[in-house]
């Protein structure tokens, strides 16, 4: 709200500025909206010289206006959706993570949180060619198990070695080291962090949670900052520099005993998209099976369900030769 004040533009001297006042025109806002005939008349001033304050004040304090086309042109040639190897979550995500968003993946232990971060990471530096920055805050990023998602592609040594350059692990372990990881990233512009200044389109911060939920609660009012100061690094990484930010989460349980993604309300407006992992159970066995459910969307219907199998990918693997003696992990 701009407050009127004499020079604020050609016309509108100090002795307008007090007439208007009488009348209780106290801003911009108040004298572009007001019937100028009637203020002339009661101001006891030109009506001339108060259209031409108005439309000086328009041209400097309204936003400029754009139309719904050139919105979506802007979108079209900004905007780039990243698969993240999962056909089951592209298709809750409508074809997979886009450029300029966050996106976060919720759920509890052994749901496969970092098993979908590492298929994100492998398919966005294999199949795009783009650089992943992958912030661990837990110890669970597993070189052998980058190398045989990729050894899967049945790509030569070269392309293996040459997409694992492409992620770029950076390990934190507490919620002050996360936040500085990020201001360094944002200030670098990310490219410093990328391999031979070429151009970053992921960041992956798995988890979130881990380093900031111990800080929530109570009168903990620092730890509730400091989360608000990741998710404004978040946000702007993923706007300023237009690439795919995905984080992961913890869950809990609300009244009624429902899961729901951790770090409470406030943290809640951060992602713009959410899926909640669960585990599919199945009678007599230890199912691999899992279930992804949309719970926030701005392009598609909530509550939109997709399962699929973690051990797929492993059988795979093994039918194409490669060693999988080692445990799938699929989540730390």
């Amino acid at each position: 709200m701009v407050l009127l004040r004499g020079g604020l533009c050609p016309g509108l001297n100090v002795e307008l500025v007090k007439a208007l006042q009488s009348e209780d025109i106290r801003t911009v806002e108040d004298l572009v909206s007001s019937d100028l005939e009637e203020v002339a008349q009661k101001c006891s001033v030109s009506y001339k010289a108060l259209v031409a304050v108005r439309r000086v004040l328009l041209a400097q304090h309204a936003a400029f206006p754009v139309s719904g086309a050139d919105l979506y042109e802007e979108l079209l040639s900004s905007t780039s959706i990243l698969s993240t190897g999962n056909t089951s979550v592209d298709k809750l995500l409508d074809s997979g993570l886009y450029t300029g968003e966050i996106t976060e993946l919720a759920g509890g232990p052994g749901t496969g949180k970092t098993q979908l971060c590492f298929s994100a990471a492998v398919n966005i530096a294999h199949e795009l060619k783009q650089d992943v920055l992958y912030v661990d805050t837990n110890g669970g990023v597993c070189a052998s198990r980058l190398l045989q998602m990729l050894q899967a592609k049945r790509i030569s040594t070269v392309e293996q070695m040459n997409a694992l350059q492409r992620i770029r692990v950076f390990r934190v372990f507490d919620v002050f080291s996360l936040l500085h990881c990020l201001q360094n990233l944002r200030a670098s512009g990310l490219q410093k962090a990328s391999v031979g200044g070429g151009w970053v389109k992921g960041v992956i911060v798995d988890s979130v949670s881990a380093v900031i939920s111990y800080m929530l609660g109570g009168k903990q009012n620092e730890g509730m900052s400091l989360m608000m100061q990741v998710a404004t690094e978040l946000r702007l990484i993923a706007k300023d520099f237009n690439v795919a930010v995905l984080v992961t989460n913890h869950v809990t349980r609300d009244g009624n005993s429902q899961l729901k993604p951790g770090l409470g309300q406030s943290w809640s407006h951060v992602p713009r998209t959410r899926i909640l992992l669960q585990r599919v159970e199945r009678p007599g066995a230890l199912s691999s099976l899992r279930s992804a459910t949309l719970t926030k969307s701005s392009r598609q219907p909530c509550c939109l369900m997709e399962e699929f199998d973690l051990s797929q990918q492993t059988v795979e693997e093994m039918k194409r030769g490669v060693s999988g003696k080692r445990k799938l992990d699929t989540d730390v």
